[in-house]
């Protein structure tokens, strides 16, 4: 008897079927696809939407820097010209607004202020920081991982909702109206996004370098000094100045805790100096050299640091 065997389908026209073992021979279509597997349209439609977003960004840059340069202009202009044409430009270079902010506002005392309490405060909140991190992000446990979520919760609770317990505390210990008081709390209230960035970034340094240390005997502390923290240094650089420029520019803790005009920070000088021009007459010129004074630095500190924020950030994710 003869065996049935059953007719071959034949492929349609234009193209082959597919070959032994699923493989697919010459006459198959291509699918429409680059190497990265996504569609043209798909990668088109990514494409426009990423120019609208870097679009958008230039604009709010752009925006950003036209006001601080109207600000810095209208530094150099008095009231009255001011209110007569707010976008002018200014006739000459006077800096009398600028010496009236500095001497009869007191800027001069409240800039020292503001130096010293922020350079203390950051300084002392990285050097504690940096060894806590430190151990939290190398030592697993049940004990560390409690104190890192610790640290997490702090960064939930907001300044208003303590407000009123701290200054009752530093009441009774007298440290209201006191620089040092204010820079414990700077310290204190730092502490948990300090701590929760530098445990981040020393979980990203290689741990190579450290075993070797450790195999020729170096202690822990001799470890963190000499081989972590040159690693690291960018990313305490960076915590350092993300916490210079917090302190410089709080107000809220400040305008409460401190009650003496000698003592007074910037924000504090220059809502006094606004609340002054209630009862003496509106000073715009002064008011715009005050926010000049107290932006202007930052802004220098951002432009110098800048490259060597993210030079340092990379530096330690080295070999």
């Amino acid at each position: 008897m003869s065996t049935l065997t059953a007719p071959e389908e034949t492929p349609p026209a234009g193209t082959d079927g597919p070959g032994k073992n699923g493989r697919r021979t010459a006459g198959t279509p291509r699918r429409t696809k680059n190497h990265r597997g996504v569609s043209p349209a798909l990668r088109a439609e990514s494409n426009i939407i990423r120019s609208i977003g870097v679009f958008l960004l230039w604009a709010v840059v752009a925006v950003s820097i036209a006001m601080l340069v109207w600000m810095v202009l209208q530094a150099f202009r008095d009231t009255r010209s001011i209110l007569a044409s707010p976008w002018g430009m200014p006739e000459t270079l006077d800096f009398s607004n600028f010496v009236t902010a500095w001497t009869v506002s007191d800027f001069a005392t409240a800039t020292l202020n503001s130096a010293v309490t922020t350079a203390v405060s950051s300084f002392l909140a990285v050097a504690l920081a940096a060894p806590a991190a430190y151990y939290l992000a190398r030592v697993e446990s049940r004990l560390t991982n409690g104190l890192t979520l610790y640290f997490i919760l702090g960064l939930g609770v907001p300044t208003q909702v303590i407000l009123i317990p701290l200054f009752v505390m530093l009441n009774k210990v007298y440290l209201t109206d006191s620089l040092i008081g204010l820079n414990l709390v700077y310290i204190a209230s730092s502490m948990p996004f300090t701590v929760f960035l530098l445990t981040a970034f020393f979980r990203s340094l290689p741990l190579e370098m450290e075993e070797a240390a450790a195999l020729d005997g170096a202690s822990a502390l001799r470890t963190f000094v000499q081989i972590t923290l040159p690693l690291a240094k960018g990313g305490i650089l960076t915590a350092f100045v993300l916490q210079v420029v917090a302190h410089w520019n709080e107000t809220l803790l400040a305008l409460t805790l401190i009650q003496s005009t000698e003592k007074y920070t910037l924000p504090v000088a220059l809502i006094s100096f606004v609340q002054q021009q209630t009862y003496s007459g509106a000073d715009w010129g002064g008011l715009f050299a005050g926010l000049c004074i107290v932006v202007l630095p930052m802004l220098i500190i951002y432009i110098w640091l800048g490259r060597r924020l993210t030079e340092g950030l990379t530096l330690g994710m080295g070999k």
